[in-house]
């Protein structure tokens, strides 16, 4: 694999290694005509790559830039100093197939839409879920594995059994995500929202006893309860979903990931490494 560079932004440390170009020295008597056909061939490079890519002078150095969220393990987060975890190791091997290094940039889930669509990321992984909702702002790739949000309560409780419990409840999710959407519907009922930054936050405040349960995908909440104590995972899934990459809106990219994508699939690869972080 390429080697993975990651970004971590929005009051995080910046990691990753910064490439040291020098210039030869050439002879002072070049022509003109010889500068022009440099200049235009160095144009048309330039050109060849950022159609490939959002993020202009990353294309040309080679480069693609994941947007992501680096709180959702273990899809995605911080080990010593990188970023790593399933949509890390897919990416990584879609850039290899491509031909580009990936750097990854940590930032708060609700920006990564934001970040594509600018072009500040030539592609956002992050536990994605297609809805119609993204679609109308960004173009989904074909999706690579499923997911199941679930809800995460303190053990013993006996006021949030089923899902239909929440509708009076005081619930807590990462906001921007699909699990924020969701519960969404159940304040004209007579809940109360806490969206906070990311997962850890949410379960901190369950803890805490400032919300009754925590909306989440399965497998951040398995990694989130083995870590607390006293929290379980209730046995009726909250949602079935499905995880793509999003890229933005007619980019030459989502035919050339969805050619790796189903490669990978082919190959094995993708379910080698969910089953390397998920176990059976």
């Amino acid at each position: 694999m390429k080697k993975i560079l990651s970004a971590l932004m929005a009051g995080t440390m910046l990691f990753g290694s910064a490439l040291a170009f020098a210039g030869c020295g050439g002879s002072n008597a070049s022509s003109k005509a010889d500068d022009t056909s440099k200049t235009e061939s160095a144009a048309a490079t330039a050109d060849s790559a950022t159609k490939d890519s959002a993020t202009k002078d990353s294309a040309v150095n080679g480069e693609l830039h994941m947007a992501t969220n680096a709180a959702f393990p273990p899809y995605e987060y911080v080990d010593g100093q990188e970023i790593v975890g399933i949509d890390a190791e897919i990416a990584g091997l879609i850039c290899d197939k491509l031909g580009y290094t990936l750097v990854i940039d940590d930032m708060e889930f609700d920006s990564i839409i934001t970040a594509v669509q600018s072009g500040k990321a030539d592609f956002g992984m992050a536990g994605m879920t297609v809805t119609d909702e993204r679609l109308e702002a960004i173009d989904f790739t074909d999706t690579y594995t499923n997911a199941v949000q679930v809800i995460i309560v303190k053990e013993g409780d006996e006021k949030i059994k089923t899902k239909d419990d929440l509708k009076s409840a005081a619930i807590a999710v990462q906001k921007g995500t699909t699990g924020d959407l969701y519960v969404s519907d159940y304040e004209a009922e007579g809940a109360t929202i806490e969206r906070l930054s990311n997962g850890a936050d949410a379960v901190l405040a369950l803890t805490q006893g400032k919300v009754d349960a925590v909306v989440i995908d399965n497998e951040p909440a398995k990694a989130f309860v083995a870590q607390n104590q006293g929290l379980v995972i209730l046995d009726e899934p909250f949602e079935n979903e499905q995880y793509a990459i999003c890229v933005a809106k007619g980019s030459e990219l989502t035919q050339k990931i969805n050619t790796a994508l189903a490669e990978l699939k082919n190959e094995g690869k993708i379910d080698e490494i969910i089953n390397k972080y998920i176990k059976a």
